[in-house]
């Protein structure tokens, strides 16, 4: 992989803006309303507003993807900005009020009308298990004309949220940033989302990837959807014998990373238990690039992923209860010298 430039910030994301609303159930609740347990289902803003109806909401908090993901990057120390499209209604003020608060630049203006801001269901089960029903709102209206040029050029990273292939106008605004970050000297990133995203949008995934992508995340299941495999092992082979660098997270098992054709094997970061996964694969990606835009080396980008994971998972809700600054510094101090240096979060 190519070092990593000196921008502005650490990392710009793209991705949906949406307010979650976290709901523990049991399992027949899932069966009861056709939901596939650990997936993602789109439904337009009645079908939500009628399934709230049937729950009793313990969690409301603002989400999506890759904002999950830069937020926990401002929470190590990182600089960060968001763009993501929220209405001028009150899930926007919402989402646009923690974003900022956490130190996230987002210089995304609200729109004034049309479709409201995004809102997506998460059912837990009992066993800690995400299942997810949302509203995307105005998030999937994001085009290209969203895109701020100078904001994207000052990114070492660029970010880019899975969920939004599900949107030909998003797709074409994921392939304009990704070469305006490249042609400025920024690394790519892309986060394959779900297992049934990747289904959805296989070969459109599968060209992002060989054309744009330098840092790919995934779990086992969205990997072997994307390469059509049966096991994870398989997608390894062939992933090291490719030029980028792939985090592949395996639940409980911990994590793979793969750069320069060599594999490394991350294990879990032991905290306390698992209350709701919800947040898991976005923090880690958090942590992997805090470390990739310290220029760590790979194993230690995965174990810093690693912790961010398990912080998010040891309680309910998508984004950090804890420092992870202060976290960092007290599970892994090897890796923590240096952290502190994050720039300004002002938007251009």
């Amino acid at each position: 992989m190519t070092a990593v430039p000196d921008k502005r910030y650490d990392v710009v994301a793209v991705g949906h803006a949406i307010v979650d609303v976290l709901v523990r159930v049991q399992e027949q609740v899932l069966q009861r309303h056709g939901l596939p347990k650990g997936g993602t289902v789109l439904l337009d803003h009645a079908q939500v507003e009628a399934l709230y109806n049937t729950l009793e909401p313990e969690l409301e908090t603002s989400g999506g993807s890759a904002a999950n993901t830069v937020a926990g990057l401002a929470g190590l120390g990182s600089s960060t900005g968001f763009i993501g499209r929220v209405c001028d209604d009150r899930l926007g003020y919402t989402f646009r009020h923690d974003i900022t608060a956490v130190g996230v630049a987002y210089p995304t203006p609200p729109s004034p009308g049309g479709a409201a801001t995004g809102r997506c269901l998460v059912l837990i089960t009992p066993d800690a298990e995400r299942t997810m029903a949302a509203d995307p709102g105005c998030a999937r209206d994001l085009g290209e004309d969203d895109l701020d040029p100078r904001f994207i050029r000052q990114a070492k990273v660029l970010y880019l949220e899975g969920y939004l292939f599900d949107d030909p106008g998003a797709k074409a605004a994921f392939r304009r940033a990704a070469a305006m970050a490249r042609q400025a000297g920024g690394l790519v990133a892309l986060s394959l989302s779900d297992g049934f995203c990747v289904e959805r949008h296989r070969e459109d995934f599968r060209a992002m990837v060989a054309e744009h992508v330098d840092i790919l995340f995934a779990n086992e299941v969205e990997i072997t959807a994307l390469l059509q495999v049966d096991a994870i092992a398989d997608a390894v082979e062939y992933l090291r014998q490719r030029p980028l660098v792939a985090a592949l997270t395996c639940g409980a098992q911990g994590s793979l990373v793969l750069g320069g054709g060599l594999v490394h094997t991350i294990p879990p970061h032991p905290l306390t238990g698992v209350v709701d996964t919800t947040g898991a694969g976005d923090l880690y990606a958090a942590g992997f690039l805090h470390g990739i835009t310290r220029q760590l080396p790979l194993a230690d980008c995965g174990r810093i992923g690693s912790l961010a994971a398990a912080e998010v998972i040891s309680h309910l809700g998508p984004r950090p209860a804890l420092s992870l600054r202060r976290l960092l510094r007290r599970e892994l101090p090897q890796l923590a010298p240096g952290e502190a240096t994050a720039s300004s979060n002002q938007a251009p």
